[in-house]
This record gives C-alpha cells, sequence and structure tokens, in this order.
C-alpha cells in the first residue's frame, strides 16, 4: 500500500504573525518557517502505518518555492521514503489557492497512483479546510474528514471522526482522502540520524507548468489588518449594577 502525504509550509505556529504596514500581506520576512501542525500529523500517521505493517511506501509532496524542500527533508527525517517538490515561480510566500493546489495534487496522485492520501485537514495561515475535499471530489474518490483515529483493513480505510455531536466512525473503500486532526496522534521529533539519513533520500522537482496545472489565483486580497485590540473592562460596585449594565448592553 502506497500513501501519499501533501505537506504545507507555513510561518511557525509559535510566532506572532506581522501585518505589513500598507496592509498588502502578512510581513514574512526573517519569520521562522515549519511544517503545517496537521500535515506534521498526517506525516506521523502515514509513518505508524508504515511501521505497522500496513504500508509500504510513504511519499510526501508540497507546492512551493525552492525553500519548502525544508520541510519535505523534515517529513523525511521523520520516516517519509521519498519526496516531491512542485516547484511554483514565487518566492515570496503568497499563498497558492486551494482549488490549484487540488488540481495540482490531483495530477501528482494520477502519476504516483497512491492507494490512500492522508493529509492536514486545513493549513494554519489561512484555515480554508477546502484541499482535501475539492481533491477528493476532482478524484472521485471517497473521503473522510476531520480524522481523530485511523485504521486500514484490507481495501477499507475505518476513520473515527469528530463531528458537532461527538465521535462518528465510518468506512471508505480505497483508494480515498483523508483529512486528520489535531488528536490522532503526537508527531516525532526526527532523530539526528534520521536528519542525516534523510539528506541522502530522494527529493525530486517539478515545476507546475509540467503539471499543466493553471495557478492564477481566483481571489484578491483587498486588505490585510490585525484583529482589534480589546478594550479594557470595567469595575462594578454591586451585583445589582452588573445586571443593568448587561441589561443595558442586551445581554440578558
Amino acid at each position: 500500500m502506497k500513501v501519499l502525504v501533501p505537506v504545507k509550509r507555513v510561518i511557525d505556529y509559535q510566532v506572532k504573525v506581522r501585518v505589513k504596514a500598507d496592509g498588502s500581506g502578512v510581513d514574512l520576512a526573517n519569520m521562522k518557517m515549519s511544517m503545517n501542525p496537521f500535515d506534521e500529523i498526517a506525516v506521523e500517521e502515514a509513518v505508524r502505518l508504515k511501521e505497522g505493517g500496513t504500508v509500504d511506501k510513504v511519499i510526501v509532496v508540497s507546492v512551493g518555492g525552492k525553500k519548502t524542500s525544508d520541510v519535505l527533508r523534515t517529513a523525511l527525517a521523520m520516516g517519509a521514503d521519498q519526496a516531491l517538490l512542485v516547484v511554483t515561480d514565487d518566492e515570496t510566500g503568497s499563498d497558492v489557492e486551494p482549488l490549484a493546489v487540488a488540481k495540482i495534487l490531483k495530477a501528482v496522485v494520477e502519476e504516483q497512483k497512491p492507494d490512500l492520501v492522508l493529509m492536514g485537514k486545513q493549513a494554519i495561515d489561512n484555515d480554508m479546510n477546502a484541499t482535501g475535499q475539492m481533491l477528493a471530489a476532482l478524484l472521485g474518490w471517497g473521503q473522510a474528514t476531520f480524522a481523530s483515529e485511523v485504521k486500514v483493513h484490507g481495501g477499507n480505510v475505518v476513520v473515527t471522526r469528530e463531528v458537532d455531536g461527538g465521535l462518528q466512525t465510518i468506512s471508505v473503500k480505497s483508494p480515498a482522502v483523508v483529512t486528520v486532526d489535531l488528536r490522532l496522534n503526537e508527531p516525532r521529533y526526527p532523530s539526528l540520524p534520521n536528519i542525516m539519513k534523510a539528506k541522502k533520500k530522494p527529493l525530486e522537482e517539478k515545476a507546475v507548468a509540467d503539471l499543466g496545472v493553471d495557478i492564477s489565483p481566483r481571489l484578491t486580497v483587498l486588505k490585510t489588518q490585525e484583529p482589534a485590540t480589546r478594550q479594557a473592562g470595567i469595575k462594578v460596585g454591586s451585583v445589582g449594577e452588573l445586571v443593568e449594565k448587561l441589561k443595558a448592553g442586551g445581554l440578558v
């Protein structure tokens, strides 16, 4: 069984994001970048399936500039077997929209022929939560989203997924697309020997043009701004005063 894991390079989740002074976007200068946390969980799960003997090969793929290879090397150090970077011309870090990414991944899937696509449910930079669903639709494959547990039984993938009312367990036939949630696992830290081994693992590069996909943006960002500063609270002298203020604000 072969698993394909798409990963994305994003601003590290521990870094405070800065907005450019002109409001044209996010300032990426000297920002620490890392693998999208949800994608890291997907890589970990794929590697665990491989270690358990269910999966034979794990391939990671990413879309972006040349610098994106660093997150692919991290995935290789975690235990993936090979990597593919679909290189875009834009090195400034501007986002490729979900539909374009889904079309690129569709072309990669048709070439690599995996039995399962395991990916993060969303990227923390745009929170769109759309690429996995779009990819499943383009491929005509079954999908299971927000996975908190993944088990493979023969030609079926059994997924426990988080829904508003609790947990739902479904079974989808392979090939399928599964998007993972935070509670699926705890990603490992790559050891130094594995980091060194990752440098010798194959990392192939392809241009977007080679896949015949148009990545021209369909959305226009009008303005980017930071959230409004929280206003200071006030102290009240009694419960009665509190109730009156809540009534005046329409909260009770």
